[in-house]
């Protein structure tokens, strides 16, 4: 059966700024107050999408969301107008307006965890929305998520959209940042490997950072999407690596068929894995960068793992990495050297991400693998695919609605609320979603 993976990519949102609001993320952190440019976030993503899509790869959107929140605010006890919700927050809670216009959902590896239709016991694609509870900034996120997959993945004969989990510590859940897949051809049963940082069971965890993932979350996610219990293994994250600012697994490790390419420090008990692995996967070939060659500090400050790996035409694989690997001897030299090893490893291409870079987010942050087949695909609202037309059109609407510098105090401008719902509601025209925002209902 003919299958593909295909990648939906997250747009920055207007209010694309930095807040210093991932406590972990260590790019967050370092470059909080600094001033963004929303529209040159909104156009880096865009050019990576279509620059894929241009290639032969199957390449998806998906919108930002509404920000900045006005329902959450009143929920925390702020009222009037909405431009006086957003008045009053700004003066008297600047850091929950920070929190509340957070354009953090363009990074929809944290929207959901899926299950292509060959891995669940019904035979459908299962998409759960992530709760992403640890950061209160994305915790808001969960329903207009689910309100965009569902207006995406609309044929409940072919998908199955399921809510996230409970709020709470125990089921803490990034989403796909924290899950692999691993096998052949993408239309055969694969291997989901889920990467958990904390269970309460054990003795061993961070001591500097949060654990966002749960083993609770990731064992429910796998009921929720049905995955064949035999498809199945978990993973616990390295602790240390936590420490270091590898806040979810996407920072350290990346899959794509039956390569695992990741650090040499990136799990617990790593040879364990790496033979139950190669026992599991059919020619699995796993590319452990040694610390000698790339420490964990240098993995961080590139990205090197939060890349792409793309399988091409003929079985070789392209990796997708920020210009910030280009710019760091060290890691630049190691993924040169890999291209004249055997490994289906072949080709990089390098992208400017820099806006999302400096808020803690690389391409592989900015994608949600969605494995498809023939009939599956042709189900997805096509408005969403990236082509040349879609490309040209959402450039124009970026041109015209998106702001080129902004700054906290910003936030606080009411003409920057009316701005984004302008746009959004043009956005939501384009792409054929309905009503899926708050401020229409």
């Amino acid at each position: 059966m003919n299958a593909w993976e295909v990648n939906f990519d997250g747009l920055p949102g207007l209010t694309h700024h930095y807040a210093g609001l991932s406590f972990g993320n260590e790019a967050s952190t370092r470059n909080q107050f600094q001033v963004s440019n929303p529209q040159r976030a909104a156009k880096q993503g865009l050019l990576k999408m279509k620059a894929l899509a241009d290639t032969g790869f199957k390449q998806g959107i998906i919108p930002p969301q509404a920000r900045p929140n006005v329902s959450v605010l009143r929920q925390l006890g702020f009222d009037g107008s909405d431009e006086q919700v957003v008045a009053k927050v700004a003066a008297q809670a600047p850091q929950l307006l920070s929190a509340a216009s957070s354009a953090s959902s363009m990074w929809v590896a944290n929207a959901a965890t899926v299950a292509p239709s060959a891995d669940t016991l019904d035979g459908r694609v299962h998409l759960t929305v992530a709760n992403l509870n640890n950061k209160f900034h994305r915790a808001t996120e969960a329903p207009t998520t689910e309100a965009l997959l569902r207006a995406i993945f609309a044929d409940e004969n072919r998908f199955a959209v399921h809510r996230a989990l409970p709020p709470v510590a125990m089921f803490g859940d990034e989403g796909a940042a924290n899950h692999n897949r691993l096998g052949g051809d993408y239309g055969q049963p694969g291997l989901q490997l889920f990467v958990y940082g904390r269970d309460e069971r054990l003795e061993t965890q961070p001591q500097r950072y949060p654990a966002r993932q749960t083993l609770a979350a990731s064992e429910a996610v796998a009921r929720l999407n049905q995955v064949n219990p035999n498809q199945l293994l978990f993973a616990q994250q390295n602790p240390a690596v936590i420490d270091q600012g590898v806040f979810h697994n996407d920072v350290i490790a990346v899959s794509n068929r039956q390569v695992l390419f990741c650090h040499q420090q990136a799990f617990v008990n790593q040879p364990a894995l790496m033979t139950e692995l190669a026992r599991r996967v059919p020619g699995f070939v796993p590319i452990e960068v040694p610390t000698a060659r790339v420490t964990v500090a240098d993995a961080v400050a590139t990205y090197l793992f939060n890349s792409q790996l793309l399988s091409k035409p003929d079985g070789s694989m392209l990796v997708v990495l920020p210009a910030e690997c280009e710019a760091n001897p060290r890691v630049w030299r190691y993924l040169n050297e890999l291209l004249e090893r055997d490994n289906p490893i072949n080709e990089l291409k390098v992208f400017d991400l820099r806006e999302s870079m400096a808020n803690g987010g690389g391409p592989a942050c900015l994608r949600l693998r969605v494995v498809l087949t023939d009939a599956e695909y042709r189900a997805v609202n096509p408005a969403v695919l990236m082509n040349d037309t879609l490309f040209a059109t959402l450039n124009d609407w970026v041109d015209r609605y998106y702001r080129d510098r902004l700054t906290q105090s910003d936030l606080a401008d009411p003409q920057l609320l009316r701005e984004g719902r302008e746009a959004l509601d043009r956005l939501t025209q384009i792409l054929q979603l309905g009503s899926v925002y708050d401020f229409q209902q």
